[in-house]
């Protein structure tokens, strides 16, 4: 071991005995039941352990990293757009995810959204609570038929494609929009055509978002885009909230979209004002990845790349940006 029994900082609980794993080799200081560790409160911390397990909520920039102990940072999550990686990379400080574990949770949950959005199924639910469901009638609650309609994915890795799998039997036609096109062999399973996001947007029906955050991709849909879309179209973005320019969205829906289904959020874990007040956004709260099972993997992925790190090894899901030239 590259320490002897290393400090290891766990921002939050987590599902699951995953922690059981690191027995009596580690020290571990879990901040589990209290809330959520700002910045300041974060570099204190950092500068007392050697490792650390993070949630996408904490924010780990250049002054959190600062003065840190840490030399691994294990995030619990396959998105790392909380991380300062440059910063990090500098320090010699390894950063690892968990990916592939949650694709089929969230193309589930992408599912899920669809349908509401598309059959206003929280609308109906709330008819029938709220004791107004009055019988069967001809124009109750009328919306969009998914069968022969048209899906366009953006961003076509892992989750894209499971959430194409989903449409085939749905009967949908598949377009995709990405940064570079899949080979032909890997487009035929979907029967899926490579587009440019604007015509992607002028031709869905439904638009789904599973591309990363990126400088290129932040507010990709602002304001000209997503009145570019099929007038009656869906959005469903269960990929990062800064995607989708909300206030914007909120002025789409009132006039020129039919719903949107969202998971993630701008300025998460706030929501836009103008989407709640929209009776066709179904808005949910970051739980995309949320079947225990998927949860408790995570976990188990995150202790993994820990233990990997201070028993001399690679971590076995080190960033791709730091996969070569790897040190301890």
């Amino acid at each position: 071991m590259l320490f002897k029994k290393p400090s290891i900082l766990v921002t939050s609980k987590l599902p699951g005995n995953a922690l059981e794993a690191f027995g009596e080799d580690y020290k571990i200081k879990s901040l589990a039941g209290k809330r959520a560790p700002d910045k300041k409160e974060l570099k204190k911390l950092f500068a007392k352990a050697d490792g650390a397990i993070t949630l996408l909520s904490d924010q780990i920039d250049e002054t959190v990293l600062t003065g840190s102990k840490v030399k691994i940072i294990a995030n619990y999550a396959v998105g790392y757009n909380n991380i300062d990686i440059k910063t990090a990379s500098e320090k010699n400080i390894l950063v690892t995810n968990t990916p592939d574990v949650l694709t089929d949770a969230t193309a589930d949950l992408a599912w899920a959204l669809i349908l509401s959005a598309a059959r206003r199924i929280p609308e109906g639910e709330k008819i029938v609570r709220s004791g107004k469901f009055k019988g069967w009638a001809p124009e109750l609650l009328l919306g969009m038929d998914l069968s022969h309609k048209t899906i366009g994915i953006v961003g076509m890795g892992r989750i894209g494609r499971a959430v194409a799998r989903r449409a085939l039997a749905f009967g949908m036609k598949i377009v995709y929009a990405d940064s570079r096109r899949l080979l032909p062999s890997e487009e035929e399973p979907y029967g899926a055509k490579f587009v440019d996001l604007e015509t992607l947007l002028k031709d869905s029906d439904i638009v789904s978002l599973h591309c990363p955050l990126t400088d290129e991709t932040r507010r990709i849909l602002g304001r000209d885009r997503l009145f570019s879309m099929r007038k009656g179209a869906v959005l469903i973005n269960t990929a990062r909230g800064p995607i989708v320019d909300e206030e914007a969205l909120a002025e789409a829906l009132e006039s020129h979209l039919f719903a949107a289904g969202l998971d993630v959020y701008e300025k998460e874990p706030e929501v836009h004002p103008a989407l709640l007040k929209m009776k066709n956004a179904v808005l949910l709260p970051h739980i995309g990845s949320a079947g225990r099972e998927t949860r408790e993997e995570m976990a188990r992925m995150a202790v993994n790349n820990i233990i990997a790190f201070f028993d001399g090894k690679v971590p076995p899901n080190l960033i791709p940006e730091q996969v070569t030239g790897v040190t301890h």
